[in-house]
């Protein structure tokens, strides 16, 4: 049970290569109520995992790899990012992807025909990747030094803002379809974050989307964030988004 928000039962989290079966479920767990002690238990666990990020951090240091943890709301274009991001960094870098979703192998098989090395982690009723999902994740995947890892989170704005993976950067992205004001709705991830990249520009002049009053919005909670504003789909913007991931580090 993840007691700092009781999104389910992480003993039956699973991790999984695509394998040509990629629509295979597993059965998720009925969610438990917990009790009285939340507050103690979610500053154990939020201890706990804080030192198995080190940890992490220290193994992706030891190995060359620039991890980078993606956040955002179900739909934001997470998984098109990577899709359009890894095939044009071919020849430059090495890529992995490790991919959280509750269910299906949908995502994993996706980047999979990009060519990129991929771990599927299936959180069950779990709403967040964690520092030991992670690392039994990164066990699975055979890449050289160094390396590019990106982490696609579960869909999900507040409890993995909470969750530190070992990442070098949280990337935080929002689509213009959810509204200029997603920053002051969700303060916690936007001051987490170190990057906001804001996806589906092509679609400003069809929804009711401000971008400078976006980017006000986040500045507020975090006046150092770095913007990326694109559209993965049609491509505008990704030539600054790749030139920052090329970056000597």
């Amino acid at each position: 049970m993840c007691d700092t928000c009781g999104c389910g039962d992480t003993n039956h989290v699973t991790i999984r290569k695509p394998i040509q079966e990629h629509d295979h479920h597993s059965d998720p767990t009925d969610q438990q109520e917990h009790g009285h002690t939340t507050i103690n238990l979610e500053q154990d666990i939020l201890s706990e995992n804080n030192r198995l990020a080190e940890r992490n951090r220290g193994y992706f240091e030891a190995k060359e790899w620039f991890v980078i943890n993606l956040v955002s709301s179900p739909g934001s274009g997470k998984t098109t990012l990577l899709e359009q991001t890894i095939p044009l960094l071919q020849g430059t870098l090495s890529v992995g992807v490790i991919e959280g979703d509750q269910q299906t192998m949908r995502d994993a098989a996706r980047i999979e025909q990009t060519g990129a090395a991929v771990v599927q982690i299936n959180t069950g009723t779990g709403c967040h990747l964690d520092a030991q999902m992670v690392r039994n994740a990164v066990n699975e995947l055979d890449l050289q030094s160094p390396s590019l890892v990106f982490i696609e989170n579960v869909g999900n704005l507040i409890c993995p803002a909470l969750f530190d993976l070992g990442e070098a950067h949280k990337v935080v992205i929002i689509s213009v379809t959810e509204g200029d004001d997603k920053p002051y709705k969700y303060p916690t991830m936007f001051a987490a974050a170190d990057i906001c990249i804001i996806n589906k520009t092509d679609l400003c002049p069809h929804v009711d989307f401000d971008l400078e009053k976006c980017m006000e919005a986040a500045r507020s909670v975090n006046h150092h964030l770095k913007f990326f504003p694109l559209s993965a789909k049609t491509g505008e913007g990704l030539e600054d988004w790749l030139e920052w991931l090329k970056m000597p580090r």
